[in-house]
């Protein structure tokens, strides 16, 4: 193609991205879905017109990763510490935690028993259809009520940490002895010190640089280069980006008084607000090639394949029923929409391209992958109309009265 052509092509790509947001928050359809179709469509149509199919499976896992990044630290930057949030961290992360193991553990006896695989193999692929997806529940809950916003973006993002957490361990060789959960725990000790470290290296170029375009994406190479040096050597690098942005979204809070003058803190708000406006432009940007890239890598003739269906209708029941039971019978909360909000999405497929392939499933068919995302996304959209005509409704019933 000519440059000018692709140039064409993507800016045309991101104007739709931008249209599906818009036309999202109208319908309630999740965007996510509509970049997945998409990018089939162009693989189709591609094929229609005779180009040559290009293998973007490597470029799929670097935008991922760098969308990875992206999204916890957008999350992060909204994640606020404080004495009257103990409720709803606490309620959040036994949410994130209880449920995500409970998943793990009920998709993987699926698997084992229903493809006669290993219990530790089926556990590893369990553990990215256990995880909620932040990248695509967070954007979708702007019109939720404050309090019910903030517990979805806390459960998400603690979700996405504690699946990378448990993937990352899992990827050990003798995953199940003492000594491995030793090692793994000293490299999450590990992390946290070089969160702290870089945490303050970040901080001091923010509020030293006057420079606010140059200011963040240097903030941002950094915090590639120590996520990558960590993944590298695996560590689980990512609660370097999760305690970054959490530090600097509560500086007021987690930065000592003498540490503070040091830092020079006092424009804080003004380098957040600029930093939430570059993250949540560039997980947008992301996101859209990213979703319309793996649609591009789907292949539809796989649904032809009766175990799709019936294995990921299973999946997705054992992950309703573990969410209702546990918010129900534990919380004790309102079910709607909750109980809906459940995606699979960025994170999911990453972490499913990271499987090593002396740890892969022969018998795993990854149309198993795609039907999960759709079914949960369809989920959540079915929840946030639910929600949408409850809100109406009792509107509605207060103008009577």
């Amino acid at each position: 193609m000519r440059s000018y052509t692709i140039i064409i092509i993507l800016s045309a790509i991101v104007i739709l991205s931008y249209l599906f947001n818009l036309l999202s928050r109208k319908t309630r359809i999740p965007s996510v879905l509509l970049l997945i179709a998409t990018g089939v469509g162009i693989k189709y149509l591609s094929d229609y017109y005779g180009y040559i199919a290009r293998d973007v499976s490597k470029l799929v896992k670097i935008l991922g990763a760098i969308g990875l990044i992206m999204i916890v630290l957008e999350a992060a930057l909204d994640l606020k510490i404080g004495k009257h949030k103990v409720k709803l961290i606490r309620d959040s992360f036994s949410s994130a935690l209880f449920i995500f193991i409970l998943s793990a553990v009920g998709i993987a006896l699926l698997l084992t028993n229903w493809l006669h695989e290993p219990f530790d193999q089926s556990f590893l692929y369990a553990v990215p259809l256990s995880i909620i997806s932040s990248a695509v529940v967070i954007p979708s809950t702007s019109h939720l009520p404050e309090h019910k916003k903030e517990f979805i973006i806390y459960e998400s993002s603690f979700s996405d940490i504690i699946g990378i957490l448990v993937f990352n361990y899992m990827l050990m060789q003798n995953a199940m002895s003492a000594a491995s959960v030793l090692v793994f725990t000293g490299k999450i000790g590990l992390a946290v010190l070089v969160s702290a470290g870089a945490s303050l290296l970040l901080i001091f170029i923010l509020t030293r640089n006057s420079q606010m375009n140059i200011r963040f994406f240097l903030v941002f190479a950094v915090l590639s280069l120590v996520y990558a040096m960590g993944e590298t050597i695996h560590i689980p690098s990512l609660l370097i980006v999760l305690v970054f942005g959490l530090v600097i979204n509560n500086s007021s809070t987690l930065i000592p008084g003498r540490l503070k003058r040091w830092l020079n803190t006092d424009d804080m708000n003004n380098i957040l607000g600029f930093m939430r406006a570059i993250t949540a432009e560039t997980s947008f940007l992301i996101r859209t090639f990213f979703f319309i890239l793996f649609g591009y890598t789907i292949n539809l003739f796989i649904f032809y394949d009766a175990d799709v269906w019936i294995i990921g209708s299973l999946i997705v029941a054992i992950l309703l029923f573990v969410r209702f039971l546990y918010l129900r019978l534990i919380l004790r909360t309102n079910l709607f929409p909750e109980l809906f909000l459940m995606p699979r999405g960025l994170i999911t497929i990453l972490l499913f391209y990271s499987i090593p392939p002396a740890k892969s499933l022969g018998s795993f068919n990854e149309g198993i992958l795609f039907f999960v995302i759709a079914i949960t996304s369809i989920l959540m959209m079915i929840g946030l109309l639910m929600f949408k005509d409850k809100e109406g409704y009792a509107k509605g019933a207060e103008e009577v009265i």
